[in-house]
């Protein structure tokens, strides 16, 4: 029943079997006891995995499988007794699903560390979910439980088909589905033995923030991360993975006291820029040059697009307050996140929200239509009048444009 609440918050959609989670409760007693005798009896076997192409930022696509309702309840209830067995081994610089931890958290180590040294290492791995060993992941599970059906239902699960969207099934030798339940748990124990305790033993005097499959690690210099790139590079390939040659970089933390010059001087990291920006010493009214993280180009990008698709400038079928009502949830979330660090960063996406709500208004009434400086008048009163309408006026945001 726990299982089953943990899957119905995460919401989700259908997987190969087309059952919804409201069609699942509406025979919800007999449809868990239908799971629970199974995985009790040891007779449960996971139904094939449903495959969803997305688009990556970056272009092409990577591949989300999707569990049926039934198989992601029953993942839930072998993560929910698995996990407290790793989550303690787990090391303090490990971020990603994790319960207590947020990116947030990496952010801010991440800035305080580039302060502290001239050179990081950013590493991403390539199909990190694809390409895990499952001979390697089983031999760390067994080394953590000794529960027979904990070990018994994790190989199943490693070893369930793909269907694809033309319904050819693809059976797995390695990897964990991207969209399990238990894979993130996996992935970071498989990770935490190729990557967190290897840099331990072997890299103890380089600090290093791990979130998933992005990571990085600071050096005191270029000699020094370009022979750990090689040694990473061996490492991993020990492991059955890759780097990603792209994405995997030394960049050199330039600010006003380093005065060097290299070919990289900024990097992007759980959607924040990090590179030289101008800073203001709070005490001394000062401005130096720091090197300190904002919400990244690529972030923005996705921030305005993500409004684009909400069509806000034609649903003239909406008043002022119902518009701030679907936009809140949304701009709460983006100031929460990006907006914890160089918070005025987020302006430009900020006045792109209140030039949507400038074309609602052109929309909405026939005496400004096509009378954009009127239009942008009428909602520089508004906020004026009331900035607790919308969560970056609220936030200071934007204020002031339209």
């Amino acid at each position: 029943m726990e299982a089953y609440q943990r899957v119905k918050e995460n919401k989700g959609a259908a997987g190969v079997d087309q059952q919804s989670l409201e069609n699942f409760d509406k025979d919800l007693k007999d449809n868990l006891y239908k799971i629970w005798n199974r995985m009790s009896s040891g007779t449960y076997f996971p139904p094939p995995v449903k495959a969803v192409p997305i688009p990556k930022k970056t272009g092409g696509e990577r591949i989300l499988g999707v569990p049926t309702v039934s198989d992601r309840i029953a993942q839930m209830v072998v993560k929910l007794t698995f996990e407290p067995c790793v989550e303690p081994h787990f090391l303090e610089d490990s971020y990603g699903y994790r319960p207590n931890k947020s990116a947030i958290d990496a952010i801010g180590v991440i800035r305080q560390r580039c302060w502290k040294y001239d050179y990081v290492l950013e590493f991403d791995i390539k199909g990190l979910f694809d390409n895990i060993d499952h001979r390697l992941l089983m031999k760390a599970v067994r080394k953590h439980t000794d529960n027979p059906w904990v070990i018994l239902y994790l190989e199943r699960w490693q070893k369930a088909s793909l269907q694809m969207p033309d319904g050819t099934l693809i059976e797995r030798t390695k990897g964990v589905s991207q969209g399990g339940v238990t894979s993130p748990v996996l992935s970071n124990l498989f990770l935490h033995y190729v990557f967190d305790v290897w840099m331990e033993k072997y890299h103890p005097g380089k600090p290093w923030c791990r979130y998933a499959d992005d990571g990085l690690v600071h050096c005191r210099s270029e000699q020094e991360a370009q022979q750990l790139l090689v040694s990473l590079k061996h490492r991993f390939e020990e492991c059955g993975l890759e780097l990603h040659p792209e994405k995997t970089k030394i960049v050199y933390c330039k600010d006003g006291k380093r005065k060097n010059s290299y070919p990289t001087t900024k990097f992007t990291f759980l959607g924040y820029d990090f590179r030289q920006r101008s800073t203001l010493n709070r005490k001394t009214k000062e401005v130096f040059q720091s090197f300190n993280p904002a919400v990244s180009k690529a972030a923005e990008k996705s921030m305005r697009a993500h409004i684009r698709t909400l069509e806000i400038r034609n649903r003239t079928d909406l008043s002022l307050e119902e518009i701030a009502g679907v936009l809140n949830p949304i701009l709460r979330g983006w100031i929460q996140y990006y907006g914890c660090y160089n918070r005025s960063a987020l302006g430009s996406v900020m006045i792109y929200v209140n030039r949507t709500l400038t074309a609602w208004t052109m929309r909405k009434y026939k005496k400004l239509k096509g009378r954009k400086t009127r239009a942008a008048l009428f909602i520089l009163k508004i906020q004026k009048e009331n900035k607790q309408l919308f969560s970056h006026w609220k936030a200071g945001l934007g204020i002031g444009f339209a």
